[in-house]
């Protein structure tokens, strides 16, 4: 087992001041664009919304504050980590929260955000898990006894690219290479074996770790349902059952919910995946481009719309402003995931995620305004789903907007009596 503490040292956000005063000049130099009338969400975000919120992030959000608050809340490290794997890639500084349990037998947990997601979704759900008991929410179906609710350690990197992580300086730095960071990382901690949960990139980088390090990631909690149909020629008996059993009500809003997204939400997707560096320049020389590209996502992809205050968007998007990397470099991810996707063996690409892995537990939180919701027999086509359970609200940004649910379903999936209880091995999550 690695040293736990070698070359891990403690980070502590400090933005400059040069850095927040050109962030202000830029905002009360932006120009909008104007807006035909009527045009409403469904164009993109609103003129009167984004207006709104760059005056805010100008004049009334304090950048200060927010770093206070996180730097409080949230224990920080950053360490070195080089990946072996073709491309001669070299160290990133990645940067990570992590909090250990008082429980010794705590169950290691690796949370991965996706985009526009980040570290700080974390913030809601970390301190309930680490505690274990009673602490923290409960809401549908969570148990509050303190005798049933597994304690974790809980480890939330940045991603390379994303936040206060370093980024790669040239191509080819893919899934594959994010899964051997966040691998090495876990073991550099000390987690010879772990545990997932993830949305959105964090849900296909789990499947990522369980393809290529099943004898270190253990099982997975997902809050997106990337899966096909089940297949006449893989899952005979899966694809008969699927066949003769109608789709619920659940299902049938799912994929209704999936189809808008196919056909009106896409947009960001295909230039991410094509041109990222044109993209680019507005996004790391504007901030309210940066501004309007986020939060369009920050409204669409969530349930209610979930009910952002002003403080909350510029705090999230002030982290990628002021990210180690640029705001520009985030969206990388999108084109290496689509151009090299050969992984080992042809695991990492579309097809290869979603592929069985075997060994791995795998658990699911579904919300109905996520992006991607699939009829229930579609999942158990990746691997042994020992944990579901829908909920009747909620969208893509589960930590944040439903942190009670989540931390009940983990607890639920790796407590006793639940389908993933013991899967570390000597780290039940209970007083031995």
């Amino acid at each position: 087992m690695a040293d736990a503490n070698a070359d891990i040292r403690p980070y502590t956000i400090a933005v400059k001041d040069a850095d927040i005063e050109d962030l202000k000049q830029r905002l009360s130099l932006a120009r909008f664009p104007d807006e035909l009338e009527g045009a409403g969400w469904e164009m993109g975000a609103p003129l009167a919304e984004v207006r709104r919120l760059a005056q805010h992030w100008a004049t009334g959000h304090d950048w200060r504050a927010a770093e206070r608050d996180l730097n409080s809340r949230l224990p920080q490290f950053v360490t070195d980590i080089q990946c072996d794997t073709d491309g001669g890639f070299e160290p990133l500084a990645v940067h990570f929260v992590h909090v250990r349990s008082g429980q010794p037998h705590a169950v290691p947990l690796l949370f991965i955000h996706g985009w526009p997601g980040q570290f700080l979704e974390v913030a809601k759900i970390i301190r309930p898990l680490a505690e274990g008991g009673g602490a923290g929410g409960g809401s549908e179906g969570g148990d509050d006894n303190s005798s049933s609710a597994p304690a974790f350690d809980v480890v939330a990197p940045s991603l390379p690219n994303f936040g206060f992580s370093e980024g790669p300086k040239k191509r080819g730095f893919a899934l594959e290479q994010y899964a051997e960071t966040l691998n090495k990382l876990m073991l550099k901690l000390g987690y010879d074996e772990y545990v997932t949960q993830g949305g959105d990139w964090g849900a296909h980088l789990s499947r990522a770790l369980a393809h290529l390090y099943p004898q270190h990631c253990k099982a997975t909690h997902l809050n997106y349902e990337g899966a096909d149909p089940p297949s006449w020629l893989r899952q005979p008996l899966l694809a008969l059952q699927h066949a003769l059993t109608p789709y619920t009500a659940y299902d049938q809003r799912g994929l209704a919910r999936s189809r808008w997204f196919q056909e009106e939400g896409r947009g960001y997707l295909a230039e991410q995946s094509t041109r990222p560096q044109t993209l680019g320049y507005g996004l790391a020389d504007s901030p309210v481009a940066l501004l309007a590209w986020i939060y369009e996502k920050l409204h669409d992809w969530t349930d209610g719309p979930y009910p952002w205050t002003d403080d909350e968007v510029c705090t999230w998007v002030s982290i990628y402003w002021f990210s180690t990397a640029g705001p520009a470099a985030s969206v990388r991810i999108y084109y290496e995931m689509a151009h090299n996707v050969d992984g080992r063996a042809g695991k990492l690409g579309r097809h290869g995620l979603r592929a069985w892995t075997p060994g791995v537990k795998l658990g699911f939180s579904r919300f109905p305004r996520d992006l991607s919701i699939v009829p229930s027999a579609w999942l158990r086509t990746l691997g042994d789903v020992v944990f579901e359970r829908a909920h009747d609200s909620g969208g893509h940004f589960a930590a944040w907007e439903r942190p009670d649910d989540l931390v009940a379903d983990v607890r639920a999936m790796y407590g006793r009596g639940g389908g993933a209880f013991g899967v570390v091995k000597g780290r039940s999550g209970y007083p031995s």
